[in-house]
């Protein structure tokens, strides 16, 4: 005897809930319901899945197991049904996509539009997050696909190219490194760089592009932000200088603060922007389709 895809939801939803009550609410079934549908798994597996205690439900270790592969499974039925539904029409009912802070504001106000013009039966779910969370998510299911940048670990990936994004020198109005054409890393290096916090592939990415090391964790001066809008101010206010995408300065950030846009006298500071999804995924066709339609978005030229 195999599991029933009713059985695995069960767990799910118990695990999620952490108490059987909770769980059959979520289920819209009754509590004995549920709580039969586990024992029957149980029975199947030949071993416990939760420990029932006063305070709710705990998974023991071949419940996590169950779990882990749980949702494997429910994620690969969910896409069965949805690419049943829309054999021969792509982009049409659900679709999730990750994207990453530093790509969002500044690609989909103008990508999205476009979307709902040519598939107008698209249900696009966005989130915005890290990288790493948003791989994370892509490779367990919980996404069909992802606009992140590279270069990063695309194991278990494949994607389709949506731009070559350059890397720009941003300082203050004033400073003497405004005053030439162009900025050399080293330069840069010197004037107090401020980056995006650890966890932004940005950070990694600009630091990579001009063979620079992160700023020192124990100085005192140095300076992080959280965001491309707080990086902006942070350089306008004259603590220091930093890297820009150029897809957000031809968006407009720059003028939110007194600061000058120059290029980096680097051979590519630039990062590649692409459309990613599992490999082997039946959403490839629809990831190269996005990735046209974002290529098509791309702000105008500053």
């Amino acid at each position: 005897m195999l599991p029933t895809l009713r059985q695995l939801h069960y767990l799910k939803l118990l695990a999620e809930q952490g108490s059987f009550g909770r769980a059959a609410e979520a289920a819209h079934v009754t509590q004995p319901t549920l709580s039969a549908g586990i024992q029957e798994l149980e029975r199947t597996l030949g071993a416990a899945v939760v420990d029932r205690a006063r305070s709710g439900v705990i998974l023991t270790a071949v419940g996590e197991e169950a779990l882990r592969r749980a949702t494997v499974i429910l994620n690969e039925a969910e896409e069965l049904v949805e690419a049943a539904k829309n054999a021969g029409q792509p982009l049409t009912g659900r679709f999730r996509l990750g994207v990453i802070p530093t790509i969002a504001p500044f690609l989909l106000p103008k990508a999205l539009p476009v979307l709902r013009e040519r598939y107008p039966k698209l249900r696009l779910f966005l989130r915005e997050d890290l990288t790493q969370r948003l791989i994370a998510s892509l490779k367990a299911g919980q996404l069909d696909a992802a606009l992140i940048a590279l270069p990063y670990d695309m194991a278990g990936l494949q994607w389709a190219h949506v731009a070559d994004d350059e890397l720009l020198a941003a300082m203050p109005s004033g400073h003497p490194l405004a005053q030439q054409a162009s900025a050399t890393p080293e330069a840069l290096e010197k004037e107090g760089l401020i980056l995006l916090e650890d966890g932004h592939c940005l950070r990694e990415h600009a630091l990579s592009a001009c063979g620079l090391k992160p700023p020192k964790a124990a100085d005192e001066e140095a300076f992080a932000a959280t965001s491309l809008p707080t990086l902006v101010q942070m350089v306008g206010s004259g603590l220091g200088v930093t890297f820009l995408p150029k897809m957000a300065v031809s968006a407009g950030l720059a003028e939110a603060a007194p600061v000058a846009i120059r290029p980096i006298a680097a051979e590519h500071p630039s990062r590649e922007i692409v459309i990613a999804w599992r490999a082997g995924s039946n959403r490839a066709v629809e990831g190269r389709l996005l990735a046209e339609v974002m290529r098509q978005a791309q702000p105008e030229k500053a």
